[in-house]
């Protein structure tokens, strides 16, 4: 489990085609201080297992699930990520529930400098997932958790309110029009659905 916090920027090393999938690796430095082979680590919101550990990467396979249902097929080497532990019992949960499983993949569809400093950024994301979000309630966008701003019915988009802080330390900050993000919807969200779709 994660809390949408992103706590460090990776960037992709290498990326090698192994039978239909990929295997990444990944430079890191923070997100290591305590990994071991086996261990979980976001990858733009997307759970992946540590395969290989050095001092300065480590890498993760992504089989061919993973990569139809994420931008992680997308990726270039140089490419920058946003990376984040698993949280301990013992942590602040400073964002959300976020499990790293991603439901579909949405687009950068406007983004907006506000005098502020922050930037109302607009995503369009598979019309599906649009009902288990609500304004005001949090979403995942490529792992790091946010608060939505305003929904769009029609368009099928949401939109969010970044502050500096966020775009500086992340990978929206140098999103551009049409990229994609990883989407995870609220887990309890679906956990209702479910609940009453199978009551008798």
């Amino acid at each position: 489990m994660f809390t949408g916090i992103v706590e460090e920027l990776g960037h992709l090393r290498t990326i090698t085609e192994i039978d239909g999938g990929r295997r990444l690796e990944i430079t890191a430095h923070t997100v290591l201080v305590d990994a071991h082979i086996g261990d979980s680590i976001a990858v733009n919101g997307c759970c992946l297992t540590v395969v290989e550990l050095a001092d300065d990467y480590w890498a993760a396979d992504a089989v061919t699930e993973t990569l139809d249902r994420t931008s992680l097929g997308s990726f270039s080497v140089g490419d920058a990520v946003n990376l984040e532990r698993p949280v301990r019992v013992e942590d602040r949960l400073g964002g959300h529930i976020v499990q790293g499983h991603v439901d579909g993949v949405g687009r950068l569809h406007t983004r907006d400098p506000l005098p502020d400093g922050s930037t109302r950024m607009r995503f369009t994301i598979p019309r599906a997932l649009l009902r288990y979000v609500v304004e005001k309630g949090s979403i995942t966008l490529d792992g790091i958790s946010l608060t939505v701003a305003a929904l769009d019915d029609t368009e099928h988009a949401v939109e969010v309110a970044v502050i500096p802080h966020t775009l500086s330390v992340t990978t929206l900050g140098p999103k551009r029009l049409g990229d994609p993000v990883n989407v995870e919807v609220d887990i309890l969200a679906k956990h209702v659905e479910r609940l009453l779709a199978t009551r008798e």
